[in-house]
């Protein structure tokens, strides 16, 4: 029997879709298949990712310096807003009992941005001033004064240069996410609602068929191969999607290319250190740097153990995903993306400099980075651990052949049957509000019907935040409330 949707990957992605699609069509028939043996194992693993409920309030690659000197905080407002709408979503799932205990993947955690150096402070202070005439980010403080940051940062301010210029801004309604926890909790709730979820089946091949999509699906305990039709078909596969969407032959899916950049962080291994830390801590990304080597110093609940992590620094694999091939570049390569390809790697000559240099980094010149953070820093208190995969997107753009996308991006085919997620970071924050757009483009049919319940999913839901600052309160108490962040 067909199935109204098919779900491809066990990550936060499908476990959103698939828990947005049971509360607004509780009839219909969904299926996930995850060639892993549980949910959540890879991007969206608590190991795998910095954990950090993307909201901008620290991240400083989310507001750009523009030639003029004026600041650009679209970007910053954006992500925000996308992060209050996952709040609600999680919010109201807590409060309809669907999933329990919120404290075991989400956890109330100062953000803030450190910087040191007369440029980066006067960088700050512009910054901190565009976003607090901003309503989204009230109760946001900034400092220079080593005393004050000697409270706020301890760990950070102990044995530094006193004459050194350096400031921070904090705020206090941050919050750190184990989105492998949320994931697992979500899944545990699709297989109480009916959901079919099979563990241990690979993907092989996607193809048209007459009223939706066909999947061959490899059953990796018995080695059969079994066949799967639906009429929506969901690739949430993360490094994995982009194989899967070429195999789709839909024309939205060419010219598209992936590159792989794996991650890793140093984790504290000492008790007495961790505990002087509570905050997550976001730096200003080297001159020539990518964006996702912003480097930070993270408070993170684990297994609700408290850890610390420094980092990311970047690496190359070919692989596609941590449990992936070392072929998947290579098998990434079309007749119709080899140019987009060709012309990403021309363009992009700094940041496969900037790879390979961080490829060199002994474990002293990694504790060297570390040192600017925490000056007391000693290389027998960390240890190296292996993140997540990331593929970013390479596609072609109004601006040019080949370029490389930091963010998320939903390709869909033009009748709505079959959507795909590529891309990273901000990714698993801003999960339902990318779900969400999905839903937009791929039932546009339903949303009628659908949007009374999305509203009280989601009171915000088709309203710009940064407009109603009374509604941003109403927001912030009731999520507080709900996910226990006072």
């Amino acid at each position: 029997m067909g199935q109204d949707v098919i779900l491809i990957g066990a990550g936060i992605m499908s476990a959103t879709l698939g828990t947005l699609l049971k509360e607004l069509v509780p009839d219909w028939n969904i299926t996930v298949f995850e060639g892993l043996a549980s949910a959540g194992e890879e991007s969206s693993n608590e190991w795998n990712n910095a954990g950090t409920g993307h909201s901008a309030l620290c991240e400083l690659n989310y507001t750009v310096e523009k030639p003029d000197g004026c600041l650009d905080i679209s970007k910053a407002i954006k992500i925000n807003e996308q992060f209050q709408v996952s709040k609600q979503f999680w919010s109201y799932l807590v409060n309809q009992d669907l999933i329990q205990n919120p404290k075991d993947f989400i956890m109330p955690l100062p953000h803030l941005s450190f910087v040191y150096g007369e440029k980066d402070v006067a960088f700050l202070r512009k910054r901190f001033e565009a976003l607090s005439n901003c309503p989204l980010f009230q109760g946001m403080e900034f400092s220079d004064d080593p005393e004050k940051l000697m409270e706020w940062i301890p760990l950070i301010m102990k044995g530094r240069n006193a004459n050194e210029p350096i400031a921070a801004t904090k705020t206090d309604v941050g919050t750190d996410v184990n989105f492998g926890a949320l994931t697992r909790l979500l899944f545990n709730h699709l297989e109480n609602q009916n959901v079919n979820i099979r563990y241990k089946h690979h993907v092989d091949h996607i193809h048209r068929t007459h009223g939706g999509w066909e999947v061959k699906v490899r059953n990796l305990d018995r080695g059969t191969v079994e066949r799967h039709t639906a009429k929506f078909v969901f690739i949430g596969a993360g490094g994995g999607a982009l194989h899967l969407l070429q195999k789709s032959g839909i024309p939205e899916g060419k010219h598209i290319g992936g590159f792989p950049v794996s991650g890793l962080f140093m984790v504290c291994k000492n008790p007495e250190i961790i505990e002087q830390h509570h905050a997550k801590v976001y730096g200003k990304a080297k001159v020539g740097a990518p964006p996702m080597s912003v480097p930070h110093l993270d408070t993170r609940f684990i297994n609700k153990k408290k850890s610390l992590l420094f980092g990311p620094f970047a690496g190359f694999s070919p692989k596609f995903l941590k449990t992936g091939s070392k072929l998947d570049l290579v098998r990434s390569v079309r007749p119709n993306n080899v140019l987009t390809m060709v012309a990403a790697g021309t363009k992009n000559v700094p940041l496969t400099r900037y790879l390979v240099q961080q490829l060199r980094l002994s474990k002293e010149q990694r504790l060297e980075n570390l040192r600017e953070f925490i000056p007391s820093a000693q290389i027998e208190d960390w240890e190296i651990v292996k993140a997540g995969q990331r593929v970013q997107v390479i596609k072609d753009t109004a601006t040019g052949k080949g370029t490389l996308q930091f963010g998320t991006e939903v390709i869909s085919a033009s009748d709505g049957s079959l959507a795909a997620l590529l891309g990273a970071s901000p990714g698993a924050s801003t999960a339902v509000s990318i779900m969400l757009e999905l839903i937009g483009k791929c039932f546009p049919q339903h949303l009628k019907a659908w949007e009374p319940k999305i509203k009280e999913m989601i009171p915000s839901y088709g309203v710009q935040l940064v407009e109603r600052p009374e509604l941003i309160d109403q927001i912030h108490a009731s999520t507080a409330k709900g996910l226990g962040l006072r």
